[in-house]
């Protein structure tokens, strides 16, 4: 009798464990597509965040052309130096020399989370006045996080989001490649961590 309770007991599991074992199939299938969000609307200015300035600039100028924005801001640690130039000089320079050039603004850079980061984007925004609609542009595994920090953290701003990819850095079949997976790894912790414990500082 004991033994036939048992075995019962376990029948009414297996339905639980299975659906438990999908779901979290389900999720690592999904893990990468669900860091992405590229939706990018029409809004009054783009501000590139700082980072892989191969890829975000260059699908900001894009966004330009095709009138997504008139005017673009972008973002540059203001500290960092890559042999005896600045980052700031680097980027002014980058800028000069587009044809657009007369469009685009730097905004210094501070903090080394994205969280500060949107801090110091607020500052610069208080100079582009009438700018309420942003369109933020960052790498594909950075733009959910990204999105969420950037509404939280600013107020009163309507924020949407395009993504830039780059093959070399992360894919969304993040099982693939092994710098897929370790970036997608890093991705979901920091978005753990933001979720669960930074926003509600």
């Amino acid at each position: 009798m004991p033994f036939m309770m048992i075995s019962s007991a376990r029948k009414r599991h297996w339905p639980w464990l299975i659906l438990l074992l999908v779901g979290v199939v389900f999720f690592a299938v999904e893990a990468g597509q669900i860091l992405v969000i590229n939706a990018p609307q029409r809004s009054d200015l783009i501000v590139v965040l700082a980072g892989e300035t191969d890829r975000r600039p260059a699908l900001a100028l894009d966004l330009l052309h095709q009138g997504y924005a008139t005017r673009i801001l972008l973002d540059v640690p203001a500290s960092a130096r890559i042999y005896d130039a600045t980052l700031t000089q680097i980027a002014a320079d980058y800028a000069r020399k587009l044809p657009v050039a007369s469009q685009i603004a730097l905004c210094p850079i501070a903090g080394l989370s994205t969280r500060d980061e949107s801090h110091d984007v607020a500052t610069c925004l208080n100079d582009e006045h009438g700018a309420t609609r942003i369109l933020l542009v960052t790498s594909d595994y950075h733009s959910g996080r990204a999105l969420s920090i950037f509404r939280h953290e600013i107020r009163g701003k309507y924020f949407s989001v395009a993504a830039a990819h780059d093959d070399s850095q992360f894919g969304v079949r993040w099982w693939t490649h092994r710098q897929w997976a370790k970036i997608c790894l890093d991705e979901w912790l920091r978005l753990i961590w933001w979720n669960a414990i930074e926003r509600w500082r």
